[in-house]
């Protein structure tokens, strides 16, 4: 049973959570079925790992609403068959995890490959003001970029969500956030 289930089984017997520091926290009206409760104890990391929010301030529980809003939204909104509304929220999730989880590097290095300035390969900020500049040679871009991006398709998997076999992964091109 995956950690989704276990946490929605839960709410359905009237368990409410939260989570202080390790501690998962239980409130519930009644009291709830034994084998919830066992659920719950066997599965405690992976639920807390569920329910507490990253860095980026969202919790895995999170990014599955938004995950499943964006299929929704795609599918019923937009018209579009299941496996395609679940390819394109994935991609959502990768462009939203890539915006909340923004990486930034003090000028006069390299972020990729650590060198300074040079005239005949100056370093280029990429990235916007609002989030901060990685400085990188031009050579150095598509690497950073590609690794930056193998990053966010991590979290997400750890998080439980995958793209659909064979589905392509498409992100914004940072050439088009050059300054300079």
């Amino acid at each position: 049973m995956s950690v989704a289930n276990i946490v929605m089984e839960a709410r359905a017997a009237g368990i409410q959570f939260s989570v202080e520091g390790d501690d998962l926290l239980l409130g519930a009206g009644a009291p709830p079925p034994p084998a919830v409760l066992e659920l719950l104890s066997r599965h405690k990391p992976a639920i807390l790992l569920w329910l507490r929010p990253g860095a980026d301030g969202w919790s895995a529980e999170d990014w599955h609403a938004y995950f499943d809003e964006r299929a929704g939204i795609a599918e019923f909104d937009g018209g579009l068959p299941r496996d395609q509304a679940e390819a394109c929220a994935y991609d959502c999730c990768n462009a939203e995890w890539l915006e909340r989880n923004p990486v930034r590097s003090l000028p006069g290095r390299c972020l990729g490959c650590g060198g300074g300035d040079h005239t005949t390969d100056p370093l280029v900020p990429f990235g916007t003001e609002s989030t901060g500049h990685v400085w990188l040679h031009r050579g150095c871009r598509k690497a950073w970029y590609e690794a930056w991006k193998a990053e966010a398709v991590t979290a997400l998997k750890a998080m439980g969500i995958h793209p659909r076999a064979g589905h392509a992964v498409s992100t914004i091109d940072l050439g088009d956030t050059t300054h300079g």
